[in-house]
Formats: C-alpha cells, sequence, structure tokens
C-alpha cells in the first residue's frame, strides 16, 4: 500500500521547560548559533521527504516564532499555532491547523534537534505500509519495577530487556488514524484523569487494532531537557551526517543547475600544495556532471583565481553566467608544529582559513540572492569549545596550532551566513575535510541537493 499522500512535520513546541531553569521555553534557547527550535525546524524544512512545516509554539510566544521562522527563511513552514495546555492538547490543535484532507503527518518533539534526516525518510518510507509508526531504540540499560516499603523501594520485578524499547520522536501517523483516535480520546470522560503520555499512547488505547510499526531510532536522537542534555547537544550539534538524498534527489536537484568549484591551487593566494583538495574538487566535479549539473571549475591558473584579493574573486566569477551552487574547495592549513611553520605557511592558514572564504562569500553573495543558490565552504573538523572533542573524537594534538583555528573560523562563518542569509533564500554550509577524495565528494553533493543550511557534515558519521 503505497499512500501517495503529502507529508506535514509537526514540530512540537509547546512547553515551558522549567527542568531547564532559563526562565522562558528551552527550545527558544542557543546551541550551536541557533536556537534549538530552529536546529528541529531545519530537520523537516530541509527534508525531501516532507511537503510542509507546522509548528505549536508555547501559548504567547507564537508572534515570536513567526519573526524566527521568517529571519530563518523556512520555505516549508506553511503554519504557526499556539500549543495547548498539555501535550496531547497541542497535538489536537495540530490535527485542526492540518485539516480534514488525508495526509501523512509526522509528529516531533522540537527539542529533539539532532534528529537525523535518515530516520525522517524512513518514517515517511513506512508510512506508505503501516498506519501509524513510531520511533525506537533497543534500552541499553536493565529496567526494574520497584515496591515501596517503609525503609524506601524495593526491586519488585527485572524486565526482559530484549523486549524493552526506548520511545522517540517523531511519532507518525496517517491523518484519519490519529484524528480518529483523539476525538475518542476527547469523547471519553475519563481521559482526562489519566491522559495518554504520548500521541502513541492514545493510539494504543483508542484504536488498539492498528498496529504501530517501529522504525529504529538513534542514540543521537536524545531530548533536552535538562541543562546537561544541552551540553551534550551542543557538541553533537557542531557536527552532522551526511544528509540522505536518494538518486533520483540528487539529478532533480542538480541537473540543469550550475556548480562552481572554486580550486585557487598552489602559489601565491592559493592553499598550498595540490593535494587532497584537488581530489575532492575533482571527483565532486565528476558526480555533479554525472547528474546533469552544468559544471565549472575555476583556477588560479586559467582564471587569475586568487583567494587574498577579492577583486580577483569577482572577476573569475564574472566570467560564469548564473550560480547555483558554488563551492570553495579548500581545507584551512596544513599540518605541522607552530614552532616550525614558515612565513608562508601561516599566510595559507589565514587565506584558506579566513580571509579566502570571507572573500569568496562576499563576492558570491549577489549571484547566489539571485539565483536562490548555495554556498559550500570546506574545513577540518575543530573543537567546537575548548575541552571538546572534534568529529573523529580526538582533541587537536601536535601539528593542529594552525589548521584547527582555521578550521573553527569556516564552520563559525558558514553558520553565521546561513543565518544572515536565510531571509534572502541563499543557503550556506560546510563540510569537513578528512576520510577519502570520494567520501568527501559524495557528502559535498549530497548536501548540494539537500536544502539544508547552517550544517557542518562530518562525512565520517557516515548517512544520516
Amino acid at each position: 500500500m503505497d499512500s501517495g499522500l503529502r507529508a506535514v512535520g509537526v514540530v512540537l513546541a509547546g512547553g515551558v521547560g522549567q527542568r531547564m531553569g532559563l526562565g522562558r521555553p528551552k527550545q527558544l534557547a542557543t546551541i550551536a548559533g541557533r536556537t534549538i527550535l530552529e536546529h528541529t525546524i531545519a530537520l523537516f524544512d530541509g527534508s525531501p521527504d516532507i511537503d510542509e512545516v507546522v509548528v505549536l509554539m508555547t501559548p504567547g510566544l507564537a508572534d515570536e516564532a513567526r519573526e524566527l521562522v521568517g529571519r530563518a527563511g523556512f520555505r516549508k513552514v506553511s503554519q504557526v499555532v499556539e500549543g495547548g495546555a498539555s501535550r496531547t492538547e497541542s497535538t489536537w490543535r495540530a490535527l485542526q491547523a492540518i485539516g480534514t484532507e488525508e495526509c501523512d503527518v509526522l509528529l516531533h518533539d522540537a527539542v529533539r534537534p539532532l534528529l537525523e534526516p535518515r530516520i525522517i525518510t524512513d518514517c515517511v518510507r513506512a508510512l506508505r505500509t503501516h498506519r501509524a509508526v513510531e520511533v525506537a531504540i533497543p534500552s541499553s540499560d536493565t529496567i526494574f519495577t520497584v515496591d515501596p516499603g517503609p525503609a524506601g523501594e524495593t526491586i519488585a520485578e527485572v524486565l526482559d530487556r530484549s523486549r524493552l524499547r526506548r520511545a522517540q520522536t517523531p511519532q507518525c501517523f496517517r491523518l484519519s488514524v490519529i484524528r480518529e483516535a483523539y476525538e475518542r480520546a476527547l469523547a471519553d470522560p475519563d481521559f482526562g484523569s489519566r491522559p495518554a503520555t504520548d500521541d502513541c499512547g492514545v493510539v494504543l488505547r483508542y484504536l488498539p487494532d492498528v498496529p504501530i510499526h517501529i522504525v529504529p531510532g538513534s542514540e543521537r536522537n536524545l531530548k533536552i531537557t535538562h541543562p546537561v542534555d544541552a551540553r551534550i547537544a551542543a557538541g553533537l550539534l557542531a557536527t552532522s551526517p551526511v544528509p540522505v538524498v536518494p538518486e533520483a534527489g540528487l539529478r532533480a536537484a542538480l541537473a540543469g543547475r550550475t556548480v562552481v568549484v572554486l580550486d585557487a591551487g598552489a602559489g601565491p593566494g592559493g592553499t598550498g600544495p595540490e593535494g587532497a583538495d584537488a581530489r575532492v574538487a575533482a571527483e565532486l566535479a565528476e558526480l555533479a556532471a554525472g547528474h546533469g549539473a552544468v559544471v565549472r571549475v575555476l583556477s588560479r591558473e586559467r582564471d587569475g583565481l586568487r583567494l587574498d584579493d577579492h577583486a580577483a574573486v569577482a572577476k573569475a566569477l564574472a566570467g560564469v553566467g548564473r550560480i547555483d551552487h558554488l563551492v570553495l574547495a579548500v581545507s584551512p592549513g596544513r599540518a605541522g608544529s607552530l614552532v616550525d611553520a614558515t612565513d608562508e605557511s601561516v599566510a595559507e592558514a589565514a587565506v584558506s582559513g579566513y580571509l579566502g572564504p570571507v572573500n569568496v562569500a562576499r563576492a558570491a553573495y549577489p549571484r547566489l540572492r539571485e539565483s536562490g543558490g548555495g554556498l559550500l565552504l570546506w574545513a577540518p573538523a575543530p573543537p567546537d569549545a575548548p575541552g571538546m572533542v572534534d568529529a573523529a573524537g580526538a582533541l587537536p594534538g601536535p601539528g593542529d596550532a594552525l589548521r584547527a583555528p582555521a578550521g573553527a573560523a569556516v564552520t563559525a562563518l558558514a553558520r553565521s551566513l546561513a543565518a544572515e542569509w536565510a531571509v534572502e533564500g541563499v543557503r550556506v554550509n560546510c563540510v569537513t575535510a578528512g576520510g577519502t577524495a570520494g567520501e568527501a565528494a559524495r557528502a559535498s553533493l549530497a548536501v548540494l541537493a539537500s536544502g539544508l543550511t547552517g550544517q557542518v557534515v562530518d562525512p565520517s558519521l557516515g548517512d544520516g
């Protein structure tokens, strides 16, 4: 059974976040340069499997959420609706806002901003053959029930861990199914005194004959409830997995589009010796052309491209017509001890790690604003904050003194420009260098086709 229906992502942001101790809803707290709510909306707004997004916001803050959506340039958000006093009331308001036309609905907690795109895709596909879907992961902990006693609690029963799952979101349903379950719940006079804890609980209680299919979730898909969760999320949000874009989606997004790859090469204003960057640039150009894109590679030798000269970058781009995607195919700095660094290597790190990306962004902005296109930068994977590990799970070590600060500058620039340019419809992302040339090229291609913005994608994390 293929539903062939539109898919609506519902971001449930109606909570007040008292356990975070912020004095305002936790979904409006800022992590990794964006509010938690923006991170979560972006996942659904950028998913090729989602057609529409509805946001349920804390009562009294719907206008603030609308302003946030407008500034961020989210294109699929159709409504921002004021939530209710409870999770179930907010869900019901969302269902009313969606209307009665049949569709597939994915209900997701706003404070789960680390949902992998892969899970969204799996849920939409599961709804082709199932009417109700829950995302869950196995329990890694032993779970037991307890009995109260005069001296405190005692273990009553140790449960079979192999049959236990930890519920996550999204929880997904055919609209007619979840609407009927809620209509029956709201007609039950006892529902108010013993409400269900989530939407699957409503379906399980009031439509017991509807099986709820399980889609595997992820340990990464954590819920931000306490301050420590926010600190963990900040580290995880430093990088994202490669977005999942099916082959047909790659061709649909790239065919007929112009992809410009900037490869400054070696020498003054360049990026050091030709090596991994040039190989990735060549593979990316070949992959993009293979999916129907019109590819232009601009180089120092042929086009006079110098990253240290804004005018030279602008002149090189002037020779290209429409630009849909612009890729700066350099990664900042090269390994080596700071005390052994030459003036040339320090200058290269400064150009490729800050001045070059800034000059490219300045020159590209009017062209990308005209096309509604995207800018993709490359960077190594530096720690997001002191004491944080990088994407490979290791602290920067000897040889990273030039490269790590430059990488941090590029990733911060990408996130800042994404927020600044979103209202103009221009996307900005970053791919961390590392791994094989093929992995980096394929990750870059997926990012170009994904529609995402503000992401720092690490190919070593695999597909999302």
